[in-house]
């Protein structure tokens, strides 16, 4: 009802009053003005007037499905969108909510006080500056092809980010870096059988209205944000939506023919690693190897010591002695 409210007050470029919405909507006034106040509560200003009625005065810079839903062209992913101010992890939360929550939905929040990269690394996450949300899917594929999402997600962001004209890199497989800084990161977990996922979660990480003073000294060399780099703050309602239509979009055309070829595509012909060398980090040893390229299953080809090789996982990192371009 809260939402319905919100779009009359939206459609209208004067006052509305509680008597008119109130007919309209088939509720008491009483419960019009409590749905009103809920809605200052969440940072709407709203002018009311005696014997005018209430006029929407501005928005707030939040990622509601209220606020994002007019840019939002999918089917089904972020159709359903739970959105928190402040929460411990997206991803997190997102798993112990799969399996009673429709496929698509997205848990968005604020602020996250302990969110998480890839290997446990800490993402931080203020309030109100970034984009940080979790995509809950239950795909019909073999868990041996999960992997791929991860490169065709961070496509999806890469064309999201595209319209600023910004020096966008994909560094394989889960970060986005601009001038060779890190401004996103994707964090993909699954759960599940030997032939059958239940459930993927894929979070998703920009910083998009962060301050260069707001890193910290560890990180200001290796991370940057879009304000930053543009100069001026970004609409964060907009690039959500534009990155939920971006992923749909390959994601469908990867469930209907197992075609991941656009997604590769993009991750190719904008990769930060095809003929770098790079430094390699496993759980079993660390080295350095040239990249080659991206196979057509997702994985890096790498030529080390002389053979060709695919790697499907691992820490890599551009070698700072070896970062001439071949």
């Amino acid at each position: 009802m809260k939402s319905k409210i919100l779009n009359i007050l939206k459609s209208s470029d004067t006052y509305v009053s509680g008597e008119e919405m109130s007919k309209k909507l088939g509720i008491s006034r009483s419960a019009i003005w409590k749905h009103i106040s809920q809605l200052k509560n969440e940072g709407y200003v709203i002018e009311s007037i005696t014997n005018n009625g209430y006029k929407l005065i501005e928005t707030p810079d939040i990622l509601t499905y209220d606020e994002i839903s007019q840019y939002l062209h999918t089917q089904f992913v972020g159709r359903n969108i739970l959105h928190f101010k402040k929460i411990e992890s997206t991803n997190k939360y997102a798993k112990t909510i799969a399996n009673e929550s429709v496929d698509g939905t997205v848990v968005i929040a604020e602020e996250q006080t302990a969110g998480r990269g890839r290997l446990g690394r800490q993402w931080v996450s203020p309030q109100g500056k970034g984009i940080w949300m979790s995509i809950l899917l239950k795909p019909d594929i073999l868990p041996t092809d999960a992997h791929k999402l991860t490169l065709l997600t961070a496509s999806s962001v890469f064309n999201a980010l595209k319209e600023y004209k910004l020096d966008i890199k994909i560094k394989w497989p889960n970060d986005i870096l601009i001038n060779n800084k890190k401004v996103c990161g994707i964090l993909t977990e699954m759960s599940a059988e030997l032939n059958k996922i239940n459930f993927l979660v894929i979070g998703i990480g920009i910083n998009v209205n962060i301050e260069k003073s707001e890193f910290g000294d560890d990180l200001k060399d290796k991370a940057t944000s879009l304000k930053i780099e543009i100069g001026n703050d970004i609409n964060r309602k907009k690039l959500t939506a534009e990155i939920l239509n971006n992923f749909e979009s390959l994601y469908l055309q990867f469930l209907k023919n197992n075609d991941i070829s656009k997604a590769l595509e993009i991750a190719r012909n904008n990769s930060a690693l095809i003929n770098n060398y790079v430094e390699i980090t496993t759980p079993q040893t660390n080295y350095v190897a040239k990249v080659i390229g991206i196979a057509d299953d997702c994985t890096l080809i790498i030529e080390n010591n002389g053979k060709i090789e695919r790697l499907i996982s691992g820490e890599v990192s551009l070698h700072t002695n070896y970062n001439t371009k071949i």
